[in-house]
């Protein structure tokens, strides 16, 4: 009989496709993977669904159990109580992640991995004797700043993060970051219900046998070292560095017929500027700052590709807001600026093949958002990134991709709208300039690194297999 791993991934694209990425190299390594999942469409999310849908259709060695659906599930929204209304959501299914534990031969199952933000699963499935363990699928820096700052308040007397305002918080092993960029949760009112609970997650990971980050040692060498360090890091489990875990290119026939690819078979290599803010509604800008980016784009004179999303209003005579509507290109872009860019520049609507588009050859820059798995589809592109971050833990890889070499800041976010000016200033930087071309070769050098990470003898795969040794003690 197979030993098993089962993987419990979170509700977002962005922690259910890295940890999904496990499951072929578990396969190769001869074990049955089963992934538990949340039905997708729980909240609505199309889109995610569809994601959910392609991977296990290109997975057919993968079993993907959907697990019962509750009744009456709370409502998951973009708002100050999401993290509070998502664990309340994820809380209400581990009996039945249990039930399918129990379900299993006795014995077969080596290890459940379990999303960060499902935790307290560990509550419900401890009895069955399985080892689990944290997937954690952002980078190692931001795990020591985020642990490091669940730990940092005193018993009964917590620290206000809002209020230390741009104060540098100093972690061992970590560049210095801003106390302005923690987690938004991080931030609030310590007597909030999200700011607990968000602390509560930090530290309640570390209750795992060990916690799996999508980073690459070479990478972070400081800050994985730290975290191994029980003098920095004293409840900090074995720490197991398995990243890139990236979708690999030419992603279906989505991808395959989509007019950008063929648009930049037509351009000259290096030669055209990327600009895509994430896969959900939450990368949409203001209708003033679209107008600005068009501007600076315009000016520059370089080739460009803009994936462009409707801007969030709060009009009550218009429709309400969907991040998923089609934007009207015409209306929110500046007057004449598709008809003086057409060539030169390719605005497409909500979404683009990003890993294609990145490793095209045509693909000279990108501007991103910072989500981590857009960071590393860079990094293992050899693609030099434009810092713009928006949400979630982006203004903390902002500060750690920008002292890796491989993004440079476009700091007008900072003040909530980035000028026209900066964005020509900072796309010629990256195109332009000899200080570009550094940039560029340090992002090739992290690539070749990314590469050999998962080959024989490379760190990634080592730690993996130290994993699967550990598990099975």
């Amino acid at each position: 009989m197979k030993k098993t791993v089962v993987l419990y991934p979170g509700l977002a694209v962005s922690h259910f496709v890295p940890m999904v990425q496990l499951a072929d190299a578990l396969l190769e390594a001869g074990y049955a993977v089963t992934v538990a999942l949340i039905d997708p469409s729980l909240n609505g999310d199309i889109a995610f669904a569809a994601v959910v849908d392609r991977t296990s259709s290109s997975k057919p060695s993968v079993v993907f159990h959907k697990l019962l659906r509750i009744q009456d599930p709370p409502p998951v929204v973009l708002d100050d109580d999401f993290i509070v209304r998502y664990f309340d959501l994820v809380g209400r299914y581990h009996h039945h992640l249990r039930d399918l534990l129990a379900s299993m031969p006795p014995g077969s199952v080596q290890a459940l991995i379990v999303d960060m933000m499902s935790i307290h699963a560990l509550d419900a499935t401890r009895e069955l004797g399985i080892p689990v363990y944290t997937f954690f699928p952002s980078n190692a820096s931001a795990l020591a700043v985020s642990v490091h700052a669940s730990s940092a308040r005193a018993e009964g007397q917590p620290i206000s993060f809002e209020e230390l305002g741009d104060a540098p918080l100093d972690i061992h092993g970590v560049p210095p970051v801003p106390a302005s960029h923690l987690l938004a949760e991080m931030r609030r009112d310590p007597g909030s219900e999200a700011y607990r609970a968000t602390m509560n997650m930090m530290r309640r990971i570390q209750e795992a046998k060990g916690i799996l980050v999508n980073t690459f040692v070479p990478l972070e060498a400081g800050a994985v070292k730290a975290l191994g360090d029980p003098r920095r890091f004293p409840t900090m489990p074995p720490l197991y560095c398995v990243g890139p875990l990236v979708v690999a290119g030419k992603g279906g026939e989505a991808a395959e017929e989509h007019e950008c690819l063929a648009w930049l078979d037509e351009q000259p290599e290096r030669s055209v500027v990327f600009l895509c803010f994430g896969g959900t509604g939450s990368g949409s800008h203001s209708e003033e700052q679209l107008k600005e980016i068009a501007v600076g784009l315009e000016r520059s004179g370089h080739r460009f590709l803009w994936v462009v999303r409707a801007p969030p209003h709060d009009d009550p005579e218009r429709p309400p807001f969907d991040p998923r509507a089609d934007p009207d290109l015409d209306a929110i872009l500046p007057e004449g600026f598709l008809e003086r860019t057409n060539g030169r520049g390719l605005v497409v609507k909500l979404w683009a093949p990003q890993v294609d588009v990145l490793h095209h050859r045509a693909t000279g820059a990108f501007v991103t958002h910072c989500g981590w798995n857009s960071v590393l589809e860079g990094i293992t592109a050899g693609v030099p990134m434009i810092c713009w971050p928006l949400y979630a833990e982006q203004k903390m890889n902002k500060v750690f991709m920008v002292e890796y070499g491989v993004g440079v800041e476009m700091v007008g976010w900072q003040q909530g709208l980035v000028k026209a000016e900066e964005v020509e200033t900072k796309v010629r930087f990256v195109m332009e300039s000899e200080d570009g071309d550094k940039l560029r070769a340090k992002v090739m050098a992290h690539k070749q690194a990314a590469a050999m990470a998962w080959k024989h003898g490379g760190s990634s795969r080592a730690a993996f297999g130290e994993f699967l040794l550990h598990a099975g003690q």
